[in-house]
């Protein structure tokens, strides 16, 4: 196994709205740019770090640089009428239990968790629910550790930012690794855990051990692990030179020698997150214990829009040993208008990358919208039947049966999300809507596969 430790144990240091004065390269914001930083952060989650400031962002190249826009409240991210409100109350130096209500009602307006994520996601067992999990899909159960419910910097697209803020009601997260393996063993159709967040790799390797361990007993040799992060971007020395870089290096290496696939889902945004030493030096360490990289991203507007910047990407990946998986729709919530782009240019900039980079980049599935039904995936703009129309591809779908059939949607340049979308004018409707509508019904009605309520996650999360 690879030693991770390198020389001097880094510092890691987080900047929020309480600190942001010390934000190396802060004082070169102008003082609307500050006050942006100060108001937005109040309804938008806002967390960067030392090395993202001082390694990532170009100061000289403000505000268009990339990652100062991928880690940055901007002023567009909140309607403006929104952004008036706080912004008054701030210059009026009001208390802030009295602003962090008017921003509560705001957060409440940015559907928080779209695509039913709390009304048809949310699994039981024996009519018990199991908070702090998702299981969509058949194959994938996605496991969300209370302990992994923040990360090293916060993206301003994110879409699970109510993991971020004060609203508790909201949020997936559990202790009860106990659960996991109990769902498991009750259901043998699922191959994949994803430990998912916020960042799992914000625990302790100690903690997020004793969550893994149990999956490496034989019973569960059918389960390959996933573990979402953007750690390799934002903070790569935790599989460097980081307080436990070797023993999170060892735990990985112990699920590949315990005969597990263990697949690090990479959340990389843009080539400069690849670029620097510390990044390709997390990435072999990585690799290196058997693991395997899948690096997946959003296409956002302001940040990396261009098919040029993602055939970069791609590339580097690839050189570096990595697979690149997909390209991902902005979702419907939070600062959503601020970043999407219609389907029509989003698909645009798949194929313009897709066309520049070999073989072992085409790889990236895309673009790609994770939607109510499953992930839809924009094939083309086509004529048939004499329409204009978009063809589509169901990649995963809450039923397996869906899965890889192409259908079509009506063409609207003005499109940015699956809820946009109408059958296409010779269709009477998706094929899957007959069937999607009655399983909306039970999740509504109580049968069998009931999602847990708001009300259950927010005692769940109350305990964790």
């Amino acid at each position: 196994m690879v030693q991770a430790t390198n020389g001097q144990t880094p510092v890691f240091r987080t900047f929020q709205r309480r600190n942001m004065q010390d934000i190396p390269g802060f004082d070169t914001l102008t003082e609307h740019q500050q006050l942006v930083t100060d108001v937005v952060s109040r309804v938008l989650p806002f967390k960067t770090n030392n090395y993202v400031c001082e390694q990532l962002i170009d100061w000289s190249n403000i505000p268009d640089d990339p990652i100062f826009q991928l880690t940055f409240p901007q002023e567009g991210m909140i309607d403006p009428e929104h952004f008036a409100t706080i912004a008054d109350m701030v210059r009026a130096d009001l208390p802030a239990k009295e602003i962090d209500e008017a921003a509560r009602n705001i957060q409440r307006s940015l559907n928080p968790h779209p695509s039913g994520q709390v009304q048809m996601n949310v699994p039981h067992v024996d009519g018990e629910p199991m908070p702090g999990m998702q299981h969509k899909y058949d194959e994938t159960v996605l496991f969300f550790p209370a302990q992994g419910q923040t990360c090293h910097a916060y993206c301003t697209y994110c879409f699970r930012w109510p993991q971020f803020v004060k609203l508790d009601d909201l949020k997936f997260a559990t202790k009860e690794g106990g659960n996991l393996v109990r769902y498991l063993r009750a259901h043998p159709e699922a191959t994949d855990v994803l430990f998912t967040g916020g960042d799992p790799m914000i625990m302790r390797t100690d903690v997020l051990r004793r969550y893994i361990e149990p999956l490496l007993e034989p019973e569960f040799e059918r389960i390959t692990i996933r573990i979402g992060t953007k750690a390799g971007a934002y903070w790569p020395h935790r599989f460097i030179d980081d307080k436990d870089a070797d023993d999170t290096l060892r735990l990985f290496d112990d699920i590949v020698s315990a005969g597990n696939h263990l697949a690090i889902m990479g959340h990389y945004s843009h080539p400069v997150e690849l670029a620097t030493e510390a990044s390709e030096k997390a990435v072999r360490n990585i690799l290196n214990t058997g693991a395997v990289i899948r690096c997946q991203a959003p296409l956002i507007r302001h940040v990396n829009d261009d098919s040029k910047i993602w055939a970069d990407m791609i590339r580097r990946q690839v050189k570096l040993g990595c697979i690149p998986y997909y390209m991902f729709v902005e979702r419907d919530t939070g600062a959503k208008r601020y970043f999407e782009l219609p389907l029509e240019r989003a698909l645009e900039v798949y194929n313009g990358a897709f066309r520049d980079v070999s073989g072992l980049g085409r790889t990236m599935r895309g673009p790609s919208m994770s939607a109510t039904p499953g992930k839809v995936q924009v094939l083309d703009i086509m004529q048939v039947n004499g329409e204009k129309v978009f063809a589509l591809r169901m990649l995963q779908g809450r039923n397996a049966e869906w899965t890889n059939r192409i259908f079509f949607a009506a063409y609207d340049p003005a499109a940015v999300w699956w809820d946009d979308l109408k059958p296409a004018p010779f269709d009477d409707g998706f094929f899957f809507d007959p069937e999607l509508n009655e399983m909306q019904l039970a999740a509504v009605t109580g049968a069998t596969r009931q999602p847990i309520s708001v009300d259950i996650v927010r005692k769940e999360s109350a305990s964790a």
